[in-house]
């Protein structure tokens, strides 16, 4: 199939948050701003080696960690029963059992998904981008709406279907 081509939008995205375990919460009120930030061919960084200003040698080095960011309008806080945004990210409340996607680690990390669904009747399939094993943190601020902020540091390889 050719690559689409229909300029996808904020209409078209859906973020799910995941836990190693299966459970999941897709994110509600989100407001179309998900962002990810330094993916790079091989998620490693460039080293320039040289001497006395001759460039000797273009290498692969350290690990690149990309980041992620979100917001959506803030209506529940917290719920011992029902799902939050903050209860999912700091594992509390009603997702106080979930399990980290990091095995062998004591940080708390889960999967974020942005699925981009658009098909105006051409029969387009659905994209996603999987960012796994993402130590999170939250920013929340009063307005008009009250939002939560997610930003994260992605341990994996994000993957793009």
């Amino acid at each position: 199939m050719a690559a689409s081509t229909v300029v996808k939008h904020l209409y078209d995205g859906t973020i799910t948050l995941e836990d190693g375990a299966a459970n999941s919460l897709t994110v509600p009120f989100s407001v179309g701003d998900f962002s990810l930030d330094g993916v790079m061919e091989s998620q490693r960084d460039v080293q320039a080696y040289q001497t006395r200003g001759t460039l000797n040698s273009v290498r692969l080095s350290a690990r690149n960690f990309p980041s992620l960011s979100f917001s959506a309008q803030l209506a529940d806080v917290s719920d011992a029963t029902d799902g939050t945004v903050i209860d999912f990210c700091n594992k509390q409340g009603s997702f106080s059992g979930n399990s980290s996607t990091l095995s062998d680690s004591d940080v708390y990390a889960i999967k974020i998904t942005l699925s981009i669904d658009y098909d105006g009747g051409g029969g387009e399939a659905a994209h996603t981008i999987v960012c796994d094993d993402v130590h999170v943190t939250q920013a929340i601020a009063e307005g008009e709406p009250d939002t939560i902020s997610i930003s994260g540091t992605c341990y994996a390889v994000p993957t793009f279907t």
